[in-house]
């Protein structure tokens, strides 16, 4: 394919460049605009080099907004002077991962239609070259933020897999809140043809100091995990790692999990407040287990996984204090019943687009937009392997 051979050998800032070129001379593209998700998901940002600029659009309600929600191309016909134009908006989206939307300008009718699904094949691309090239320029990473991160911020978004994934067995969303200062909460994951672990971390503190307690947490738990360590030792590595820096005065808590993918079992290490939801044929349900200790608040604690099970069709919702804790202005906790309720009420949404639904219900029941804390979500749909 041109539009990829284009992409492998384009410079990193020039990627939309070079998809440009390609799209006019073998698709009569008029113009071609690349928007990013920001990192609050609430608009699509331009990708745009200054001077140059190009308003944001709204992911809710704008054609662009559709078909970054549905993960489907959209097709809108334009008027006025584009007599005969249609714009073609197609997900540029990376192994489940949400990055933004392709926006095409081409002659309308079947020639767009009938390219659809070429033109979904060069915005994968697009998505994978955009991933390594994040490497080298901040090109796309400035454009995912229409605000200006804290510090803290910047060091944990840094710190993240990505905001989803999806594989045959299952699929994963998660979210963060305020996108743009947050400090202490984190997640994690990593895949193998076998198995998939997940962690859920909420570190104490504020500002840069819990990012960077949990930057070193986040850090001891993956050098145990790449080291092959079972899921126990992982975080008693991590908890000695921890403690062995902060004697105490600072710890984290996490929910680790480690999935086998061909059956749903798995085994939990849960160490601290990181809260489990389950919905299950239609019924929600608050899962616990045997609570350890924190990792860092005590030297060379040891730590026991217990056995855990999925079955295919389960929904598991992950939150962290910052959302099950949050109280209303009656004094309500959310975890209370309006967790529930609001896990109820998105059974029907994909994976993606669940955690920013729960923290919209759950800024309508602090009854402020500015949360006192972090808040997580992290959200994993069963699907199991036949």
């Amino acid at each position: 394919m041109a539009a990829e051979r284009a992409l492998r050998t384009a410079a990193p800032h020039l990627l939309l460049d070079a998809v440009r070129s390609v799209l006019a001379e073998e698709y009569a593209a008029d113009s071609v605009e690349l928007f990013m998700a920001d990192y609050g998901l609430t608009v699509l940002q331009p990708v745009a080099v200054l001077p140059e600029t190009l308003e944001p659009v709204s992911v809710h309600g704008s054609p662009a907004g559709r078909a970054f929600g549905a993960q489907e191309p959209f097709i809108e016909g334009l008027s006025g002077g584009s007599e005969g134009m249609v714009r073609v908006h197609l997900p540029v989206t990376v192994r489940g991962d949400r990055l933004g939307v392709l926006s095409v300008t081409l002659p309308g009718g079947q020639h767009a239609r009938s390219r659809l699904g070429e033109l979904g094949d060069i915005a994968e691309v697009l998505g994978h070259e955009v991933v390594v090239a994040e490497r080298d320029t901040d090109l796309y990473l400035q454009a995912r933020r229409k605000d200006r991160l804290t510090l803290a911020a910047e060091m944990q978004w840094q710190l993240l897999p990505g905001r989803s994934c999806a594989s045959a067995e299952y699929e994963l969303g998660a979210q963060l809140e305020p996108a743009y200062a947050i400090y202490g909460d984190n997640f994690d994951w990593s895949a193998t043809a076998d198995r998939l672990m997940l962690y859920v971390s909420n570190g104490m503190g504020e500002g840069i100091e819990a990012s960077l307690l949990t930057n070193l947490a986040v850090n001891a738990l993956r050098n145990a995990r790449r080291a092959g360590i079972s899921l126990a030792d992982q975080a008693a590595l991590a908890d000695q790692a921890v403690y062995a820096h902060y004697r105490g005065r600072c710890y984290l808590s996490v929910l680790m999990f480690d999935f086998d993918l061909s059956s749903g079992r798995a085994l939990v290490v849960d160490a601290g407040s990181p809260q489990l939801l389950r919905l299950r044929n239609g019924r929600i349900e608050h899962v616990t287990f045997d609570a350890q200790l924190p990792l860092g608040m005590f030297e060379e604690t040891a730590y026991e996984a217990q056995r855990f099970e999925v079955e295919p069709g389960d929904r598991l919702v992950f939150v962290s204090d910052g959302v099950h804790a949050v109280a209303s202005p009656k004094g309500e906790a959310y975890g209370d019943t309006a967790l529930a309720r609001a896990v109820l009420s998105t059974r029907l949404l994909p994976a993606a687009d669940v955690p920013r639904a729960v923290l919209r219900e759950l800024t309508g029941h602090r009854g402020q937009a500015a949360p006192d804390d972090d808040a997580l979500v992290v959200c994993l749909d069963w699907r199991g392997r036949p």
